[in-house]
């Protein structure tokens, strides 16, 4: 819905829909780069910390790359490679496909390879590259050397060191001393190492078919890393987020406070600033851009009015604003800071529809009926005036009768209200407003609509902005008011300017599921007693309703379910209904159910909803000079809404296509400055990638907040549930930070790890049996502090991260209190036993802290949280 609301489990990114899928289990994709080749690259005259040249082989350390199948942890023999076919002389007779159907057949697990012949298009990513430099290696080259050079000036030339990105995609890379930026070089020469704890901006400049290792430019340096606004500067820098401030040209256009509402306007507006309109919002906000009516018109119909800020009326096409905020695209929400799509002085005071005030709107209305369906409708130009601004929990408490002026004198704690109404009129509007919302709603999923929602996690904010707990927090009725009206608005607008405007519409269009991963889910949680009918939306929201109430005791479990429902989801996108003229079933919207949608109502953050108003309008005109051409219209009146022949609910395809219609909808589009088809696509594709780019930066910040609460914290204690499970590694799934994450337990020091593959059962024990060097490789142990933290039962009363009740009012992602909500952090956690027997979906207590910061990129670590006598 609106703004922050500081979701840290929302829908995953694209990526996460590539997840390998554990035998045993779901989970599959924490793992990171565990066991990656790490060598250096021999570069032509190039010197670092290791000599290059003669007798480099020698001193090159190359891990093991003996061949291993990490799904599931199991380790795949060398045997098995031989019988795969992988040498060059092996299995010459048979063609590719004969061998791929070979592998495909015998290890239906191992997913087939390719390599790589040519590179298409360039990532963006090049140019936003994020890590800290190594220059340990260049120092100890540079002092042995430095008789060489004694009483000559310092050369560069070909001497170079590593940058080690913070995205483990990505391999080191090699930066040229000559091309450092002089600050950085100046330190280099001064012997400074703690530029290794500075984060660092670089684009790839070259990268040869030849190398492995990329060639580097330094470009940025963001600070030193362990602090946030260090961390938050690299995260808009990876994701190209545009956070300058916005031009003196961009801001000339908009007029200067104060600013009255010019009087044509009140001439050529339907004016409503006699109706009882509000706005529902979370109480920190400060862009209104959505308000709501509602009048009772019979005992058996109701006028619902969804009123959106006309922001087209302040940003012109091809303007300086236009073109910025076009270039941003969207606002991003960083939980406790906000990057807007538009100025403050726009979204947050001329556009804003704050109480009190006259403003500019673009207004809906319907005629529905108790059963919800629409009887008529109405769209057009307004002038409004909000009574008040109602916070969620204002709704909510109105909702649940807790506010009531007929039993009390005073509304203590609630807004000021303004103009003639009085609290009964809100109070009432707000009530009738959440019955029909019921109504839409059900009726939205008895026509196949899904929704995969759980609890949410949102962080609680000291007054510096720093995290120091979290909490589990869910949408209350008053969010889902706001919502059905909304999604009713959108599905409006894309009907309306798909019919006048068949190929420039832009509109929004969510695919079916990968059928893969979706019948990978289904059967995993069908081996588990949970059958799930995923053939069409609206029978897998049925299906997931009945296993609602079978785990209504297992909430946490439900809570997994639906976390893992949403990997095989696609993402929904932008498009221009041109492109995809031909194929009418390729706009349908699947989590909605509807064959037509858009973004309509929140201009003031998303570009595209500024498009759509453009269009609207331009619909709006061409049929108000289409009646008049045809003497229909002799006022705007609701007794006019049964004319109109563009925007209601039968559209007049003759009138469309007659020379008048055609010529008035031509007209208006060039007017309001609709893009042609050709450029509404690129629109459309570059809103998408700026939409996925603030998706990955707002993922990204709650990872940076859940890291700082943890390094603040340096133990958080948690229940975890087993999702994937094998002889070398579990997956896990923490639901108090909605992650999830792997535990490694081959290789550990006095540990001893029974697998047990019929019963998918693991057995962990501790032994007293001291194994420092493994048998038939090369490598240590892992000590059994890097796996578990074991406690002495005696020492079971230390404080473990708890916080101070005192604090428990604090601002929560910038959005208000909640008070009735438990910090997560005060559950207590009882540590395991050895021996420890696990079975998939499984709980067991973890401990979770926090990784890096000075000495590397910042992660999440986890181990088993035990208690033991032998400690």
């Amino acid at each position: 819905m609106k703004g922050s609301n500081g979701s840290s489990n929302n829908p995953a990114p694209v990526e996460d829909c590539n997840r390998v899928q554990e035998v045993n289990g779901l989970a599959g994709n924490s793992y990171k780069g565990k066991g990656k080749v790490d060598a250096d690259c021999e570069f032509a005259d190039c010197r670092s910390g290791v000599l290059l040249g003669k007798g480099f082989d020698d001193e090159r350390q190359v891990t093991r790359t003996a061949a291993c199948n990490n799904v599931n942890g199991h380790h795949q023999s060398s045997s098995d490679s031989l019988r795969m076919g992988l040498f060059p002389r092996q299995n010459e007779g048979i063609n590719s496909v004969d061998k791929l159907a070979v592998m495909t057949s015998r290890f239906p697990l191992k997913r087939p390879t390719g390599r790589v012949v040519a590179i298409v298009e360039k990532s963006l990513r090049r140019d936003a590259i994020v890590g800290f430099l190594s220059v340990k290696q260049w120092f100890s080259y540079r002092e042995l050397n430095r008789k060489d050079a004694k009483g000559n000036s310092a050369n560069f030339d070909h001497e170079y060191v590593t940058l080690n990105p913070t995205d483990p995609r990505f391999p080191k890379m090699i930066v040229f001393v000559r091309d450092l930026p002089d600050c950085i070089k100046k330190r280099l020469e001064d012997g400074d190492e703690t530029i290794e704890k500075e984060l660092l901006g670089a684009q790839i400049e070259d990268w040869s078919a030849e190398s492995p290792f990329p060639r580097v430019h330094i470009s940025h340096s963001f600070g030193r890393s362990g602090e946030l606004e260090t961390h938050i500067n690299a995260i808009l820098y990876q994701n190209a987020i545009h956070c300058a401030d916005f031009s003196p040209q961009a801001l000339s256009s908009l007029p200067s406070i104060p600013w009255e509402i010019p009087p044509e306007e009140y001439q050529t507006r339907k004016d409503l600033r006699d109706l009882c309109v509000f706005t529902i919002d979370p109480s920190t906000a400060c862009d209104l851009d959505d308000a709501l009516s509602v009048e009772k018109l019979s005992n058996d119909s109701f006028r619902v009015g969804v009123h959106i800020v006309d922001v087209s009326y302040f940003v012109s096409p091809n303007t300086a604003l236009d073109i910025e905020a076009q270039l941003r695209s969207t606002s991003v929400y960083l939980l406790h800071r906000k990057i807007q799509m538009l100025p403050s002085l726009l979204s947050e005071m001329l556009g804003s529809l704050n109480p009190g005030v006259d403003r500019l709107a673009f207004s809906m209305f319907w005629e529905l009926n108790r059963t919800g369906d629409v009887l008529d409708r109405w769209m057009g130009r307004t002038v409004i005036r909000s009574c008040c601004k109602l916070s969620y929990e204002h709704a909510q408490d109105i909702i649940q009768g807790i506010t009531d002026v007929e039993r009390f004198d005073t509304l203590e704690g609630f807004p000021q209200l303004h103009g003639l109404f009085e609290w009964t009129d809100v109070i009432k509007s707000v009530k009738c407003l959440h019955e029909i919302s019921k109504t839409l709603k059900e009726k939205r999923f008895h026509d196949g609509a899904l929704q995969l929602e759980s609890s949410k996690v949102v962080y609680v904010f000291d007054q510096d902005g720093v995290p120091y707990d979290i909490r589990l927090s869910e949408r209350m009725d008053s969010n889902f008011i706001v919502e059905e009206f909304m999604l009713l608005a959108n599905m409006t607008a894309a009907e309306v300017i798909s019919r006048a405007f068949p190929d420039s519409a832009l509109l929004r269009r969510h695919p079916e599921p990968n059928t893969r991963k979706l019948k990978e889910f289904e059967a995993f949680w069908h081996k588990h007693g949970l059958t799930l009918d995923t053939s069409s939306s609206g029978q897998f929201c049925q299906s997931l309703e009945k296993i609602r109430e079978k785990l209504k005791d297992d909430s946490v479990l439900f809570d997994i379910l639906i976390y893992y429902a949403s990997k095989p989801m696609q993402l929904a996108a932008y498009f221009c209904s041109g492109e995809l003229k031909d194929n009418l079933n390729d706009w349908f919207h699947y989590g909605l159910a509807v064959p037509l949608y858009t973004h309509f109502t929140s201009p003031l953050r998303r570009y595209p909803d500024i498009i759509v108003h453009r269009t609207l309008a331009a619909v709006i005109e061409a049929e108000e000079l289409y009646l008049k051409q045809r003497g229909l219209l002799n006022g705007n009146n609701w007794e006019e809404v049964s004319r109109n022949c563009f925007t209601g609910i039968y559209f007049d395809k003759e009138a469309a296509a007659s020379p008048q219609g055609k010529e008035v909808l031509s007209f208006a589009a060039s007017k309001h400055g609709i893009p042609s088809p050709e450029l509404l696509a690129d629109v459309a594709a570059y809103c998408n990638e700026r939409k996925l780019a603030s998706r990955h930066a707002e993922d990204a910040c709650e990872k940076l907040y859940m890291w700082l609460l943890l390094k603040k914290k340096e133990i958080l204690l948690s229940d975890a549930r087993v999702l994937g499970l094998g002889p070398r590694f579990m997956s896990l799934y923490i639901q108090k930070l909605a992650i999830e994450r792997r535990i490694y337990y081959d290789d550990v020091e006095g540990l001893t790890v029974e697998w047990l593959e019929s019963t998918s059962t693991l057995v962990l024990n501790l032994s007293g049996q001291k194994r420092l060097f493994k048998k038939g490789g090369l490598g240590n142990y892992m000590a059994l502090g890097n796996f578990a933290w074991v406690v002495n039962p005696c020492d079971l009363s230390m404080k473990t991260g708890s916080i101070d009740s005192n604090d428990a009012t604090c601002m929560v992602n910038g959005e208000g209190t909640f008070q009735d909500l438990e910090p997560i952090s005060k559950s207590w956690v009882d540590p395991g036993t050895f021996p420890l027997t696990v079975h998939l979906l499984s709980t067991i207590p973890v401990a979770l802290y926090a990784i890096g910061g000075d000495d590397g990129p910042l992660e999440i670590g986890v181990h088993l949280y035990m208690s033991s006598y032998l400690k």
